[in-house]
């Protein structure tokens, strides 16, 4: 592990326990040491920049934020990718036809056209309280990075149909993020670790998500918790305790890392 320069890592359900809505002190003294070695520290996420917490005592070099279509430094963007304006438009549509709020994100903005019981707890995990706003069309003219609603899968044709430049990212069942066809994880990654001149062989990444498959093919080594999807467990090259149990912290230490 002497080669690992940076490490990506998901947010919710992997840095923070989804109950708690917090992050362990164990787990806040491995992001700490970490860094103390040199190693660069990236959070890997599909909120938007105004929905990321802070951790004290911690500070991150990069931020990937809507699932890669947005990643920057605290001195420059690295790499921007909305989604086509016509799309986000159709979607917008198709949705109202199928009786689904939407909600709107830009790098500045979170907003929604409605509500349902799926959106509000969507939210509620990354402690947001979503509400309508009477600007939603004005910000949908905006640079979207990132559409949210409440669905399952057997509605995702519907929601997506005649939709080109966009797709589905879904880490829960009942609500689905929704990207530029051509982003992911993965791709803010490829974008993050040129701008770093690192190899992915110098990559980690934790995750938790069906979200993050494509993060930890993009990686070195890639970590699923032990909480995490079955789905996602299966591409990890390593699996870690469970993030209630401060599996980053044991991880890193277990490897020499910290």
């Amino acid at each position: 592990m002497n080669q690992i320069k940076i490490i990506f890592f998901d947010i919710d359900g992997t840095l923070m326990n989804f109950h708690s809505g917090k992050l362990s002190d164990r787990t806040r003294e491995a992001l700490q040491r970490l860094r103390q070695r040199g190693i660069l520290l990236c959070i890997a996420t599909g909120r938007p920049p105004v929905c990321l917490p802070r951790f004290e005592g911690v500070e991150f070099d990069a931020f990937l934020t809507f699932n890669g279509s947005y990643c920057y430094n605290d001195r420059e963007t690295i790499f921007s990718n909305p989604i086509p304006t016509e799309d986000v438009k159709k979607i917008i549509q198709n949705a109202t036809t199928a009786g689904k709020p939407v909600s709107l994100a830009t790098k500045r903005r979170l907003t929604a056209n409605g509500t349902d019981e799926d959106l509000t707890e969507y939210f509620s995990f990354v402690h947001v309280d979503i509400k309508a706003t009477e600007d939603f069309e004005a910000v949908s003219e905006e640079e979207v990075y990132q559409l949210m609603t409440s669905c399952r899968e057997a509605e995702y044709p519907e929601i997506m149909r005649d939709v080109r430049g966009a797709k589905i990212v879904a880490w829960w069942d009942r609500a689905a993020d929704i990207i530029p066809a051509d982003g992911g994880k993965g791709v803010g990654i490829e974008k993050i670790l040129h701008y770093y001149h690192l190899d992915k062989s110098q990559a980690l990444a934790f995750g938790d998500g069906n979200n993050d498959i494509e993060m930890l093919q993009a990686v070195g080594t890639g970590v699923a918790m032990e909480n995490a999807s079955d789905q996602l467990k299966a591409v990890a090259d390593e699996i870690c305790g469970h993030v209630a149990e401060d599996g980053i912290y044991h991880y890193c230490l277990d490897k020499g890392l910290i």
